[in-house]
């Protein structure tokens, strides 16, 4: 690369889905021979992918911006925020261009157009590997199956600013996939705004791969992905009738015993007051038969506490609710109001006091749920993937640990482990959300 490339800084906000975007955004500038840079100071110009899915991460993303044209001056805002382009302008008046989200093009275009790359590049030296620029360690990689949503939840805005779902072909997802695992990928986190619905859009048609055909479902999915013989772990699933079929998949160690499920609450009333999707299911009845099908399997999820007409009976019901379910990894968000949300205009707001109060006791009842499932894995064995080393300690994740939202296993030993590498280990004791271990 010519030491004259203009140079690009970056800043990623938001979910998985969003760091996917950079990623696709970083790879064509390095293509297009940028150098990318951590520093303010280095850059040409600054582009911030924001997030916009709640008022306290429209917050975040506007004072990101801000931070980035007092220390740059010259920024280019991209993701689910630059659907909200007034805003932008309005709060910084400033900023070069804004695009909304996986507009890829629309930024790379506003790059080029305001850091010119020198007529006489030459593609062929700025080389990218064969996976792209990957923002995560090198062990692991999120996969994005599809974008949009087809759903209209009350408290949620991602299809206005997403558009509706659309399926990314099988084909090209395990492409990817392959890519990844050549370089060295170890787990492949599954992600989308609905998992579950995955090529319902293509109305689940035929593909080839490796020269044998595959149904374009969350099941042909999930058993093409769990033939390359590393971790897959399953990201924003709802729980319709067909997630039952992939339950043998994950109890043949095909697919990771893991599901992560946005139940968001355990009021039927509340649940259909939130519009979402599977809300008639019999939930908990399905919790025990996935159980039974595959007894290591863990469940995280995430809840709304305080959503407007939430009763003091609709709490309790969500009390009993997790109670039962015995949910391995739960969030929980006091409701906050998001502009152009349906939920806005629902009677009954819950007072900020009592949202509180809600969130304390609905974490306090899953803290004690949390401690004594894993202190139940006391004496056992577990497999785990080592991340990083702390001193004399590997930092390492089980089957049932996705990173950055879930528990770690600490691992005490000298042994010399690289990150990436599986390891054996026997379970010590047991914290509210972490398990010690040493190897076996």
């Amino acid at each position: 690369m010519s030491s004259e490339s203009p140079k690009v800084g970056f800043v990623s906000l938001g979910c998985p889905k969003a760091l996917v975007d950079s990623e696709r955004i970083l790879t064509q500038l390095k293509l297009d021979g940028y150098a990318i840079t951590n520093e303010y100071a280095d850059a040409n110009v600054v582009v911030v992918n924001t997030c916009g899915f709640i008022d306290s991460a429209r917050e975040e993303s506007l004072a990101a911006i801000g931070e980035a044209l007092a220390e740059n001056g010259r920024v280019i805002v991209t993701g689910c925020l630059g659907a909200e382009a007034e805003r932008i302008h309005a709060a910084h008046p400033g900023v070069l261009a804004v695009t909304g989200p996986h507009q890829y093009e629309a930024v790379v275009g506003a790059v080029h157009a305001h850091a010119p790359i020198a007529a006489d590049h030459d593609p062929f030296t700025d080389l990218v590997p064969p996976q792209g620029i990957k923002l995560t360690p090198r062990h692991y990689a999120y996969l994005k199956i599809s974008e949009g949503c087809n759903h209209s939840c009350s408290f949620c805005i991602i299809p206005s600013m997403r558009g509706r779902l659309v399926s990314r072909p099988l084909d090209e997802i395990m492409a990817e996939a392959e890519r990844l695992v050549a370089a060295g990928v170890k787990e492949l986190l599954v992600i989308s705004q609905d998992t579950s619905a995955y090529g319902s859009d293509l109305r689940y048609r035929t593909a080839f791969w490796q020269g044998r055909p595959l149904k374009s479902n969350f099941e042909g999915l999930c058993r093409a992905l769990g033939s390359l013989g590393v971790w897959v772990r399953l990201h924003y699933v709802y729980p319709y009738p067909h997630v039952d079929d992939v339950l043998p998949l994950m109890a043949q160690g095909r697919v990771l015993p893991y599901l992560d499920i946005p139940f968001q609450h355990g009021s039927p009333r509340l649940l259909k007051l939130m519009k979402r999707p599977a809300h008639a299911e019999n939930t908990l009845e399905r919790i025990h038969a996935w159980r039974r099908a595959c007894p290591e399997l863990t469940l995280r999820s995430t809840f709304i506490v305080g959503f407007p007409g939430e009763t003091d009976e609709d709490f309790e019901q969500l009390l009993a609710f997790i109670t039962e379910a015995q949910l391995d990894r739960v969030g929980c968000f006091e409701y906050s109001p998001v502009a152009g949300a349906s939920a806005n205009a629902l009677p009954g707001a819950v007072p900020d006091a009592l949202k509180a109060e809600r969130h304390a006791r609905f974490m306090a009842c899953q803290q004690d749920i949390s401690r004594r499932r894993l202190a139940a894995k006391v004496g056992t064995g577990l497999e785990v993937l080592v991340d990083r080393r702390d001193g004399g300690k590997l930092i390492a994740r089980s089957r049932g640990d996705a990173p950055d939202i879930d528990g770690l296993v600490y691992v005490r030993t000298r042994r010399q482990v690289a990150p990436g590498e599986l390891l054996r280990v026997q379970v010590e004791r047991a914290d509210d959300y972490d398990l010690h271990a040493r190897p076996v």
